[in-house]
């Protein structure tokens, strides 16, 4: 999460001598100059997201199911965009100053974004595949009360999985370097090694494998349906969640591979490419959740609108404009239609 520090720990003393293993601070430095991104992407990722709570707050309601679950997942983004300040000055300083609950914190509100994020996603294209699919028994099954347990689970899940870096993660003083660091540090009593395993298999499983395979079984379903039934306005219901879920892993998969491909045993040289590598692929990763706003404002048609009367309601005059623009589309509307007879 933070910088890199290679060093080697006795698991079986209740004292660990940490025993230097490989120069990295190269990749550390790499971190540093990228972590600056990361102040513009908390910055950015507050207003857009801001921006579309404002929306759903002002125009829409909390009765359908796609609402409910596009509101939890702006939340899921705000919870992991609010640990990048933190991160980006730890990662330009390589010392923790901020205390040991907040190492905690942090680290844990870093996962529980994440992951929640992840299942969101996973869940709307779900509920997509429902609508489009199964569209006549779709409403019985798509109530306010389905969405609510779903998101309830979601969290539920979400705030389990964190369990293991609340425990691990923690503010300790490394002599050799005279810097305190916030990590996956052992403890007394806690067995790291099986903690750090588990949690690989958690991430790789649950929150990697399982959410892309629900995508792309209801993506297969929902383009078969939609090119079966050839209703033009149902793949346009689509097209938003569509590339929302394909953006997130397009940002996020080759940050996934690295990080799971990371192995103890490689050599110093082979440990500073997966470095180079995992810096660039987080950092592209985490742009995810600053752009996935404006894609939420201006690739839906609704939000499109939404958004221009907002802005004519804080501008008054941008009306005259506004009305000049739905008067041109009405023209060439009707100048197609015309056309087309």
């Amino acid at each position: 999460m933070g910088p890199q520090f290679d060093y080697d720990y006795n698991y079986g003393n209740s004292t660990e001598t940490p025993v230097f293993v490989c120069e990295r601070d190269n990749d550390n430095k790499l971190g540093a100059m990228l972590s600056f991104l990361y102040y513009f992407m908390f910055v950015f990722s507050l207003l857009g997201n801001g921006l579309v709570l404002v929306i759903i707050h002002r125009f829409e309601k909390l009765t359908t199911v796609t609402n409910i679950l596009l509101l939890n997942l702006v939340f899921s983004s705000l919870i992991f965009m609010s640990s990048l300040p933190f991160m980006a000055v730890y990662m330009q300083l390589s010392d923790w100053i901020f205390g040991d609950v907040m190492c905690k914190l942090v680290g844990s509100v870093y996962y529980l974004g994440f992951y929640s994020s992840v299942l969101f996603l996973a869940l709307l294209t779900f509920d997509r595949h429902l609508a489009v699919v199964y569209s006549l028994g779709a409403p019985q099954v798509r109530s306010r009360r389905y969405a609510v347990i779903s998101c309830a689970v979601v969290w539920l899940v979400s705030g389990l999985a964190c369990i293991k870096p609340m425990i691990l993660h923690t503010a300790y003083f490394h002599a050799l370097d005279n810097k305190t660091l916030c990590d996956e540090h052992p403890g007394d009593n806690i067995d790291v090694k099986l903690l750090r395993k588990s949690g690989f298999y958690l991430q790789l499983f649950l929150f990697l494998l399982f959410p892309l395979a629900v995508i792309i079984y209801c993506y297969i379903r929902i383009t078969i349906t939609v090119l079966s039934s050839k209703i033009v306005s149902k793949f346009k219901t689509v097209r938003l969640i569509f590339i929302i879920v394909m953006l997130f892993f397009i940002c996020w998969t080759p940050f996934n591979i690295v990080l799971l491909t990371e192995t103890e045993n490689s050599s110093c040289e082979e440990k500073q490419k997966h470095g180079y590598a995992l810096q660039v692929t987080r950092t592209v990763a985490y742009v995810y959740f600053c752009i996935s706003p404006i894609f939420y404002t201006f690739v839906g048609k609704k939000f499109q609108n939404y958004f221009r009367q907002l802005l004519v309601k804080c501008f008054p005059s941008l009306q005259k404009h506004e009305s000049m623009s739905r008067s041109s589309k009405m023209n060439m509307s009707t100048k197609t239609t015309g056309n087309d007879v």
